[in-house]
């Protein structure tokens, strides 16, 4: 492996891996990650960016990532931010068993204040409801959650399906 490879294998492997800390399953982030894309371009130094283009696709565990185009950039030897544009899609099992599949034009991951945002088309479901609408925010620090329908008049769509219920243990008729 090239010297520009390996660190662009480390820089992503570092993004995603504080990425998925919002929905991964535990044992993906001691999982291999693998990475294939038609081309990278990667800089080398303390403030470097690398691109993987051309349908880039990001596996690791129970994660997958696919997106036309993967820019991660590090300032002082430290991964910064992951971009990913061109048919986002993020997949990936929870570690209660739930999937999430994540899909947007666009997501954008600012790792120094630990905030992900999903913008244009943007589609989230998991088995217990869904989230859609053009501007999706999330901050892992708080938890918090913040949407919105976009600048063309768009709404947010949310669907929560009620939880199962469970049996009382008492026997019915």
């Amino acid at each position: 492996m090239s010297r520009t490879t390996e660190f662009a294998a480390t820089v992503l492997t570092l993004a995603l891996l504080a990425a998925g800390t919002a929905v991964a399953r535990t044992s993906d982030r001691n999982q291999p990650m693998d990475i294939e894309a038609a081309r990278s371009d990667c800089g080398l130094g303390e403030n470097a960016t690398c691109t993987f283009s051309g349908q880039a696709t990001i596996t690791q565990g129970s994660l997958r990532i696919v997106a036309e185009k993967a820019v991660v950039t590090q300032v002082a030897g430290k991964p910064s931010r992951a971009q990913f544009s061109g048919g986002v899609r993020l997949q990936q099992e929870m570690d209660d068993g739930d999937h999430i599949d994540a899909r947007s034009n666009n997501v954008d991951y600012d790792m120094r204040n630990e905030v992900i945002v999903f913008t244009g088309n943007v589609s989230i479901a998991q088995q217990r409801g869904s989230l859609s609408g053009e501007r999706v925010v999330y901050n892992l620090r708080t938890g918090q959650l913040e949407s919105g329908g976009g600048t063309g008049g768009g709404r947010v769509k949310m669907r929560i399906l009620p939880k199962p219920a469970q049996a009382s243990g008492k026997g019915t008729p």
